[in-house]
């Protein structure tokens, strides 16, 4: 009977925590400690305009970050330094040449893109210094986009987990957001996709007009260029042509490399969106009761059955009942706690 009465006791404590007596609270001081299997705090993001909207990570060229604004900086300079030097060292540079200016923004942009046609090559000692510190700085350039992209990967990942964190508090509103998100990167890729394919054409109709090639030699200086692969059989040679080098160069092998982005973009996220709903609907194991166990008395305070509730997003009563259930199961399969509940 007695027996009977601390199970009924406990389950009324469980039940309602308020009705549970506050035992040495007067003598004793409490200590607070935090659970190995909990997180460090609770995360909270910032409201957006008021409208409680969690902040989306924008596209790496959808609006200018101050990194990406010193990307665009360095490549002004690098282009405007570049075509400064080779046009005073004109004479020292064979090839194909049009116009002075021209040519030496193409042999710039030919440079720091990697592509290399060999139809303007250096041709003095000067001009080949120049060109090997060229390109090491064209690559630094290259490298420093990539390092700006892979941040870009990282911050998504980071707002991610804190989404996820924060599901608790507003559910709804987390699950439209993260499908607003995800179709937003399939539309980004779609249209990158379009971009680079409208580029293609554009590349090859370009050089069958203008530069009098057949279509599959067209497409061929096309494909080898954007790759920035750039064997040099096949290149701009007219002035207007390297006029439209200058910018296509630079716009299509862009389009690649964020294409490429975009991509590893789409699968990260979906393997994001994997472990999210992994961690949210996790149940709670006998390993996370041990680590709850702060005293090493063999017993874990209704503290953290209660966190749990809530971590788990459980708001409702058929929720509530079923983690309780649960934990009946796990802790109590042979109690009158477990009976009731079952």
């Amino acid at each position: 009977m007695a027996q009977n009465s601390e199970e009924q006791s406990l389950l009324v404590g469980l039940l309602d925590p308020s009705s549970q007596p506050n035992q040495n609270n007067t003598t004793k001081k409490r200590r607070y400690s935090r659970c190995k299997s909990a997180p460090i705090a609770e995360f909270t993001l910032p409201k957006k305009d008021g409208r409680g909207i969690l902040p989306r990570s924008e596209s790496i060229f959808g609006k200018f970050h101050p990194s990406f604004m010193k990307v665009v900086i360095f490549l002004s300079l690098y282009l405007g330094v570049g075509t400064l030097c080779f046009v005073l060292a004109k004479n020292q540079i064979k090839g194909e040449k049009t116009n002075g200016i021209l040519d030496a923004v193409y042999f710039c942009v030919v440079t720091m893109t990697t592509v290399g046609y060999g139809d303007l090559v250096p041709n003095s000692t000067l001009t080949k210094l120049l060109a090997c510190a060229f390109v090491f700085m064209g690559m630094a350039l290259v490298g420093l986009i990539l390092s700006n992209a892979a941040d870009y990967l990282v911050e998504k990942q980071e707002v991610a987990l804190v989404k996820a964190l924060n599901m608790y508090n507003n559910v709804g509103e987390f699950d439209i957001l993260k499908e607003i998100e995800t179709n937003k990167i399939k539309y980004k890729f779609l249209l990158n996709l379009s971009l680079l394919l409208l580029l293609i054409m554009a590349g090859t109709i370009f050089l069958t007009r203008v530069e009098n090639l057949d279509i599959v030699d067209a497409f061929y200086c096309v494909c080898s260029t954007i790759t920035t692969l750039g064997y040099g059989d096949k290149s701009f040679s007219t002035e207007m042509g390297r006029i439209f080098a200058v910018f296509w160069i630079l716009t299509s092998t862009i389009c690649v490399a964020q294409f490429f982005l975009y991509l590893a973009e789409l699968y990260t996220e979906h393997r994001q969106n994997l472990l999210v709903k992994w961690v949210l609907t996790r149940k709670l194991t006998l390993v996370d009761l041990e680590a709850a166990d702060l005293d090493d008395n063999g017993a874990v305070g209704y503290v953290l059955i209660f966190f749990q509730i809530e971590y788990q997003n459980a708001k409702t009563e058929r929720k509530n009942h079923s983690f309780l259930r649960h934990l009946c199961e796990l802790c109590y399969p042979k109690t009158l706690f477990r009976h009731y509940f079952l």
